[in-house]
This record gives C-alpha cells, structure tokens and sequence, in this order.
C-alpha cells in the first residue's frame, strides 16, 4: 500500500489508507475483542500501517484493544496516532450506568476538557499507559471548537516541546469544523490536520478554507468521515443513512442516491468513489476509515484500491452535483 510522507518532516509517513479504531470502543454498539483484533490483523495483512485512536473512544477502550492487537508487531513498521483534550476522570459511583456519548460501555469514567500543558502531558502519558506502547508518533488536539486560546496558546506549544524533544514525531489536531483546523494551520506550527466530514463527495467546504492554507503552509491534511458518518458508505443509501451522526435529511439522501447513478454509470461504486475523491487533493496525506472487523477493513482495503476512472468527475460536474473544476 502507498505511503505519504508529511510535507514539512518527511521522517513521517502514513499508508494511503488509516485505521480509524472508534469502533474497538464501542462506537454505538458493543464490539467483541475478536472482531476488533480480526480488523486490525486483516488491515495489516492489507498493508495498512496508519492507525488512529483517541481516549474518547470508549473512555480508553479503543487505545488499549489497539495496543494489544499492535504490541507484538514492528514497532517501526506502523504509526499510531491518538489525541489530547479530554482527561478520563475515574467516577466509580456511575460504573453501573452506560456511557452517555454514544458508546457502549460502562460510564466508569467521565470526560474533562483540559487544553493546558499539564492536561496534555497527562493525557499523553495515560494513552501509553492504556495502549501499552512505547511511544505515540502522533498527537492531535481533539475538537477544539470552543477552546481555541487554551489549545493555541498552551496546548500547542507543550506539543511542539515533545516535538523537539523526540517524545512524539508529529502534532496537529483533528475536528469537524475545518475554518478552524485552517486557523490553526495558519497560525500554529502544526505538520497535519485531520479533518472529519467536511471534504467529502457531499461536502467541500474545506477546500474554501483548510485544503489552500495546508497546501501554502505544507501542512498534511488526514481525511476522516469520508462517508458522512455513513450516507456514502453503502452503493445506495437506504432511507435510515446517517448523516454527522444522526438521521440524514431526505434532501441529501437524493442527492447521494443520484450521485451512486453517475459513479455506477463509470463502473465504481458509491463508497469507491468517496475514497478516491478526497485522495486527488494534493495536500491529503491519508484516508482514515473507521472499521469493526475483518470484513469491514476487507471491504475498506477493496474499496481504497479500485480503480475510479477520471471522467467520473468532470461528469459530476456536469451534472451538478460536484463543484467545477475538481483540484487533480
């Protein structure tokens, strides 16, 4: 599988294709350590050497399955990277309760927003203790939306300390909102972004804001929710698609219904197409795509490596249902 080297360290190189552990925490519904060790397996067998975490996965739950299932292999074969900004406060009184954001785990642990260089530190630290390796390669500010100051101003530069000092080889952050990963692209000194959902088949509103400051500023840009939390995921979405997170407007749902029709008609599918969309960008690095187990990173890997012809978008275009011209 392919590799991109970050355009201002080059000693950083992620596989086309990343890993997106959010579903070895639990991600809606409980996943077994088999089926999760199974996709790790099947992706490394696949070449993938990208894989991302974060302690809001499952309150830890998805850094440490990915440390067990990546312990015993190369240590210098594969990057890992997972984030900062929310400490995992032990809260045994509520251990009988479900976690209420989204995963299904006991809320033994609730998550405090903390952007300082103490937080940070912290967080870091705790992340090797969950995953168990001896190193995290890369560390990312995790939805900073409304903590800019403290992010910018302390949290940054504790990153870029570690940086220097070799204890982690790139920083950045990742978050939906891509006016502010261009902020922090033009005024930190970040190497990547990654950035959820908001350059997609559906959506490009990054290329407005995000993908003109990276590429001037040579800062990689780490593509996630590729599929808008699952609208583009499937040949043909069906009616109960999700959209970021929740129920998809009907609106959209037609729009990527006539989308597939085109891409079907250049013999790709839907979700074929939305990977290899964001990759012509020059200033995307990796694709990270979140999986559950063997046959969903088989299917990930399969749909990475198929062949999409280039007319596709000038005839998306054309239909008006792509902004013209596309970046190539």
């Amino acid at each position: 599988m392919r590799t991109s080297a970050l355009p201002r360290r080059p000693a950083v190189r992620l596989t086309e294709l990343g890993f997106g552990a959010s579903q070895g925490g639990n991600l809606y519904r409980a996943t077994t350590e088999e089926e999760f060790a199974s996709a790790v397996d099947t992706a490394w067998d696949a070449g993938v050497r990208y894989y991302d975490t974060a302690p809001h996965y499952g309150l830890g739950l998805s850094e440490r399955r990915l440390g067990a299932a990546l312990r015993h292999r190369p240590r210098d074969e594969y990057v890992v990277s997972t984030k900062v900004g929310r400490l995992l406060v032990p809260t045994p009184e509520d251990a009988h309760r479900r976690d209420p954001e989204g995963f299904d785990v006991p809320a033994s642990h609730r998550r405090s927003w903390d952007f300082s260089r103490d937080g940070v530190r912290r967080s870091i630290e705790a992340s090797l203790d969950r995953t168990g390796l001896d190193r995290i390669d890369v560390v990312y500010l995790h939805d900073p939306d409304d903590h800019w100051e403290q992010a910018a101003t302390e949290a940054v530069p504790a990153l870029v300390e570690l940086r220097d000092q070799g204890v982690v080889r790139a920083i950045g952050a990742g978050m939906n909102s891509s006016a502010m990963l261009a902020r922090f692209v033009r005024e930190t000194d970040i190497d990547l972004v990654m950035c959820a959902g908001r350059y997609t088949l559906l959506e490009q509103g990054a290329a407005g804001d995000l993908l003109p400051a990276a590429v001037s500023r040579q800062v990689g840009v780490v593509i996630a929710g590729v599929y808008n939390s699952g609208l583009l995921s499937r040949d043909r979405p069906p009616v109960d698609a999700l959209y970021d997170y929740q129920q998809a407007p009907w609106e959209l749902i037609e729009r990527a219904r006539r989308i597939a029709v085109v891409c079907e008609a250049y013999g790709a599918t839907l979700p074929q197409a939305a990977l290899a969309f964001v990759r012509r960008h020059p200033a995307v690095v990796s694709t990270v795509v979140g999986v559950r187990n063997g046959s969903q990173a088989t299917d990930a890997v399969r749909r990475s490596e198929a062949a999409v012809a280039d007319e596709l978008w000038a005839a998306l275009a054309a239909a008006g249902l792509l902004p013209a011209p596309q970046p190539g």
